[in-house]
């Protein structure tokens, strides 16, 4: 049977402990906290009186700590005393500098490593329906792709040391500012007399996929324009079109759309710099040319 030892018993913890169990591994858990301890041992985990007692042993050891002197803490005290052929598993979310540092001790001891942040709420913690992505060398991922699946139903395989950090930030990054260009249209929408349902039964069905369709980096959709030097498609002036009406009308309804007048300002500068026959999406470009947005 294999050995997983689990250090930091947090939210989603416990519920990802019970998924190894229910897949027949044996966990032994640690957390600082007594209760959490008890929780572990109360689902069938056995329990170590530190860190380095629980990893003892272990076939892998799992970590899920909350910051990243944490992370590098418990790999120092947990690497000492791992057998040769042990792998370190990382499913906190840190920085991906901490990442690549965590990989490079791991790698003075001579042990495998993976950056393997999770991502998903605690419902699917609770239903193996996590998302982890990893980073790390083929072998490596190849070995703790069986344990992450047994608590999650996406494992991928992003890169390099440090690549998983690096994908789960940038999806965290475009997720939330979604959430916030979402909440902006429903706002305005309601001040402009549409239903909830009819506003979600459109996005629904014309933009879910819109950015996909339109990737603005090429060779991985067919149909984006970024294939063809970012011809139309449709072309950064019609976009700014109904972009500066959007914000009147926002203007206009006292709604607050902020996210909303940054993307009209900056299609605005992309035009201006002489883009407005160019697709929309290849405001990457202009996007990579900036170290900082000054158009505004």
């Amino acid at each position: 049977m294999t050995t997983v030892a689990f250090i930091g018993l947090g939210t989603s913890a416990l519920s990802m402990i019970s998924n190894l169990l229910r897949a027949s591994y044996k966990v032994v858990a640690f957390d600082p906290s007594e209760s959490a301890r008890d929780q572990a041992r109360a689902i069938g985990a056995d329990v170590g009186d530190n860190a380095a007692a629980a990893g003892g042993g272990a076939d892998a050891v799992i970590t899920l700590l909350p910051t990243c002197a944490e992370v590098q803490r418990t790999w120092n005290e947990v690497l000492p005393v791992l057998e040769e052929n042990a792998l370190l598993i990382d499913c906190s979310t840190i920085s991906v500098d901490s990442a690549k540092r965590a990989h490079k001790v791991a790698a003075h001891y001579g042990l495998r490593a993976i950056d393997a942040p999770a991502f998903g709420c605690h419902l699917s913690a609770q239903e193996g329906d996590l998302t982890f992505f990893c980073g790390g060398d083929q072998n490596a991922f190849r070995s703790a792709r069986p344990i992450l699946s047994a608590m999650g139903k996406t494992v991928v395989h992003c890169g390099e040391p440090g690549a998983g950090q690096a994908a789960k930030i940038c999806n965290s990054m475009l997720l939330g500012t979604s959430m916030i260009a979402v909440s902006e249209a429903f706002s305005l929408g309601e001040k402009l007399g549409l239903s909830h349902r009819a506003l979600f039964d459109v996005v629904y069905i014309l933009s879910r996929q819109c950015w996909s369709h339109y990737c603005p980096v090429p060779g991985l959709v067919p149909s984006s324009p970024a294939n063809n030097d970012y011809r139309p498609g449709l072309a950064t002036s019609a976009m700014l079109n109904d972009l500066h009406l959007s914000q009147d009308a926002a203007r206009r309804a006292g709604v607050f759309t902020p996210l909303g007048w940054h993307t009209e300002n900056i299609y605005d500068e992309f035009e201006k710099a002489g883009h407005g026959a160019t697709d929309f999406s290849g405001v990457i470009r202009h996007l990579r040319a900036l170290t900082r947005y000054t158009g505004v």
